[in-house]
């Protein structure tokens, strides 16, 4: 199990990413040039086979288990009127989701994911970050490992999602110091304030980054004093994937944030992710341009809990089935060169 018991050893991984095997990338797509269809016609399915090919190594990929982890955590900025609803919330819908009753628990079963709940600490809030910053060292490192448990051995995909009020506000203070802009182009309704709540919470995204940029001087840093436990958790978990060669299914806003730290140090970071969907949330399609990834689906979903990747999980398996099920020219008897 990987743990991240430092700051030096989450730099270390960091710096150490592995690439997809190319080999198999160019027997995958050796085999795509022979099925029963002109080239290039499945278009992005195509891609998807390629891309699921590299991380697994095999010029046939499959999707036997796929996991699905959602992270719920409070925070201290929420008490600053940033959410249309109190942090009480995010315990009471933690207890929904461990009785099946939120989308992502309806979703997970449809896309065939096996989901966990994991609530970080909900009775101890993170820092205001507008005024402290969220966590302790030891504290940022707990959630990065806590992130980091998630990704188990045989393991084809992972979807990672969350659910902690006042948390597009953490979102939106991590985007602003990884790329830059204005604090308004980050900060949307999240949970659905007014204009109000809007701009209560640029105002707190502006303090926040005033007041930890001059100390931001490592992905690490930033998600320590601008993120949360159940943002830091993300970040651990896909790193944790990319180590082990597991490929990843982003979800919305907040999901994409968690790692906006590492991708700004690591712009490669993102090439074992497919971006799941573009959620309505104003920010989300910035952010994906600075990632460098076309979202699988635009559905002006703006849930979380993983909701938008686990609706875009069948979208993989249709690409795998085609790529592995098709005959080829020969097994057809069809005239190639269509």
């Amino acid at each position: 199990m990987i743990r991240f018991d430092s700051e030096r050893a989450f730099a270390e991984a960091l710096a150490s990413l592995p690439a997809p095997d190319r080999e198999a990338i160019a027997a995958a797509a050796g085999r795509q040039a022979m099925l029963t269809k002109p080239a290039g016609a499945l278009g992005r399915l195509e891609e998807i086979a390629l891309f699921m090919a590299g991380w697994q190594a095999d010029a046939r990929p499959a999707l036997h288990s796929v996991k699905a982890a959602l992270f719920a955590g409070n925070h201290g900025v929420a008490m600053r009127g940033v959410s249309a609803f109190p942090p009480d919330v995010t315990a009471q819908m933690v207890g929904n989701f461990r009785t099946g009753g939120a989308a992502i628990n309806q979703l997970a079963l449809a896309c065939g994911a096996e989901l966990s709940v994991i609530a970080l600490d909900l009775d101890r809030p993170t820092g205001d970050i507008a005024h402290e910053p969220a966590m302790t060292a030891g504290e940022c490192l707990a959630a990065l490992s806590a992130g980091a448990a998630v990704v188990t051995p045989g393991t084809d995909l992972l979807l990672v999602g969350e659910m902690g009020i006042g948390n597009t506000t953490p979102a939106a203070a991590l985007c602003l110091q990884a790329f830059g802009g204005a604090s308004a182009d980050w900060c949307g309704r999240g949970s659905g304030v007014g204009h109000e709540g809007v701009a209560r919470k640029i105002a707190a995204v502006e303090s926040a980054v005033a007041l930890h940029e001059p100390y931001c001087h490592s992905p690490f840093e930033t998600l320590r004093r601008l993120g949360g436990r159940e943002i830091a958790a993300m970040a651990g978990a896909i790193l944790a994937a990319r180590m082990q060669r597991v490929p990843v299914m982003l979800d919305g806003f907040i999901c994409c944030a968690a790692i906006a730290p590492l991708v700004a140090a690591r712009p490669a970071f993102t090439a074992h992710c497919l971006a799941g969907h573009c959620s309505a949330e104003q920010a989300h399609a910035r952010l994906l341009e600075h990632f460098g990834l076309e979202p699988l689906l635009r559905l002006g979903m703006r849930l979380g809990e993983g909701s938008g990747a686990a609706v875009a999980v069948p979208i993989v398996r249709a690409a795998l089935a085609a790529h592995n099920g098709m005959a080829t020219f020969a097994e057809a008897a069809v005239v190639s060169g269509l």
